[in-house]
């Protein structure tokens, strides 16, 4: 006969492995955490996490010790995963949340405090996304200034990659915090994005209300890294190609980042994204930018829509920075514009028919030629947030009347007899100074065609005329700003006279303007 004890030695370390097993099983997904902000109103939030299967988890949200609200949920079996969506909740908290597993006669309690509701907004893209505040003009000032915006929260997503989507994160760098100092000037292109940071707080001053914002980003990588094989199959991008080592200098395999960094985020409810990323595919599937841009903008709407049950708009809000300026030479000349153009679906502006909901801040007027990073990485950060913070104002809050993109041309009239081109604009202008090889046109003849620089010659409050003398042949197009470094520093001929927002770059061939022709640059 088995002595009991010994029988009991056998089973006391299962017991324990059963009951550790356990505790280690029911956890919050890897977003979670104290001081985080969730989704308000309309949206319901998505809370979500590990259980035990079998179980049953209910949420409850509490203030003051009130309680707000509870849901119930299993545990589902082939995932071992439980989900619920909260009601809709107004601004404000803090709230505290707590999480309670029933399996059989067993509890177990996880909970998080200090939860505000808000808008959550995700940045992403590459370096100039991934740089810290410390990195940027007037770090010291800008670091110090915090105190205000406590109820502005911050998130770092870890570098990670993977060969398959991931249900969770694999790690964050910096959980829910409120900022500081430290977590924002933590070091180079570590922890938190100086440009989500300063958009964050834009958007805090106007709505007065929580802002949470999710930082995953990684520098020198192409668009094909940040894209699901969905959207790039239905680009026919291939699946080899030739890298150029100089600028892709990060993972670059397809959709080895959106595995890892963006889909495990697509349960979390967001107000909108904001992207900064292109400078790696100035010479890496260049061409193909004009329909991977939009297909990763549409691909990850279906895919946050769907994650989170429905609660993230299905068209949400996508903002964007436009390249800035780089110093270079003739190989990156014409990428870097051609990539700007691509960034609009080779439409000039946004929101467009390709890309609808979607905002721009055009950056090309801010470059850095003493950057100690590079002038890839300007150190002005704080207009393209503000401008950017501009455009989610107008498309993603509805703010009427408010101006968010400069000037574009809305009627080209050829005046051959003068030697003009004569531009109206869809906006007043400022000619803040006059430059004689910014605007060129496409000078054609023998079979052959030139673009020539056309020197800006008179001008009013809506209309610019160009110089189009030296074309001796057919004129056939017109382009402005079409370079890597179109201009210095805040210093490019023409901007909107009251918000200070520089005219696109554009292109446009002029036979499309004659009389019974309906394409347009400007809306």
């Amino acid at each position: 006969m088995v002595a009991p004890g010994f029988v009991l030695g056998l089973l006391l370390p299962l017991i324990l492995w059963a009951r550790t097993r356990a505790v280690a099983d029911f956890r919050f997904a890897s977003h979670i955490h104290n001081h985080m902000v969730l989704q308000k109103e309309p949206a319901g939030a998505v809370l979500w996490g590990y259980g035990t299967p079998g179980a049953t988890v209910a949420v409850t949200l509490r203030q003051d010790q009130e309680v707000i609200m509870k849901k119930v949920t299993p545990v589902t079996a082939h995932s071992n995963t439980w989900m619920v969506v909260l009601d809709p909740l107004k601004p404000g908290g803090p709230y505290e949340i707590l999480a309670q597993q029933t399996f059989g006669r067993r509890n177990l309690s996880l909970g998080v405090h200090d939860v505000l509701f808000g808008d959550v907004w995700l940045c992403s893209g590459q370096s100039n996304m991934q740089m810290t505040v410390s990195q940027i003009l007037n770090a010291t000032s800008e670091l110090s200034d915090t105190a205000a915006y406590q109820s502005v929260r911050i998130l770092s997503v870890s570098l990670a990659q993977a060969k398959q989507e991931l249900e969770d994160l694999a790690a964050v760098d910096l959980e829910w915090s409120k900022p500081t100092a430290e977590n924002l000037g933590h070091g180079s292109f570590e922890y938190m994005s100086a440009v989500c940071w300063l958009f964050g707080r834009y958007l805090y001053d106007t709505l007065q209300y929580p802002i949470g914002l999710i930082s995953s980003s990684w520098g020198g990588t192409p668009i094909e890294a940040w894209s699901s094989g969905r959207s790039l199959k239905a680009c026919g991008v291939p699946k080899h190609s030739f890298i150029p080592p100089d600028s892709v200098t990060g993972p670059s395999e397809h959709s080895v980042l959106w595995n890892a960094m963006i889909h495990p985020l697509c349960s979390v409810t967001l107000k909108g994204v904001i992207w900064y990323q292109g400078e790696a595919n100035v010479n890496f599937n260049r061409d193909l930018y004009n329909c991977t841009f939009p297909a990763l903008i549409a691909d990850w709407r279906q895919t946050f829509h769907h994650g989170s049950r429905g609660q993230t708009e299905r068209l949400f809000p996508f903002g964007f920075v436009q390249l800035s300026s780089v110093l270079s030479g003739a190989a990156l000349d014409d990428g870097f514009s051609q990539i700007r153009w691509h960034q609009t679906a080779d439409v000039g502006y946004v929101p467009n028919l390709r890309m609808p909901n979607t905002f721009m801040a055009v950056a090309m007027d801010l470059g850095d030629r003493t950057s100690p990073f590079g002038s890839i990485h300007p150190r002005d950060k704080q207009t393209v947030a503000y401008r950017l913070h501009l455009g989610a104002r107008a498309v993603a809050y509805g703010e009427k009347q408010l101006t968010f993109q400069g000037p574009l041309p809305e009627k080209i009239e050829l005046l051959a007899d003068k030697g003009l081109l004569n531009l109206t604009y869809s906006q007043q202008i400022l000619v803040q100074r006059q430059d004689d090889r910014i605007f060129e046109v496409s000078c054609c003849g023998d079979q052959q065609c030139t673009w020539l620089p056309a020197p800006m010659s008179t001008f009013s409050t809506w209309t610019l005329a160009l110089n189009t003398s030296s074309c001796s042949g057919a004129l056939v197009a017109v382009r402005y700003a079409w370079t890597a470094w179109p201009c210095e520093y805040k210093l490019c001929p023409l901007y909107h006279p009251s918000s200070a927002l520089p005219a696109p770059p554009f292109t446009a061939s002029i036979a499309d303007w004659m009389p019974g022709s309906h394409s347009r640059v400007a809306k």
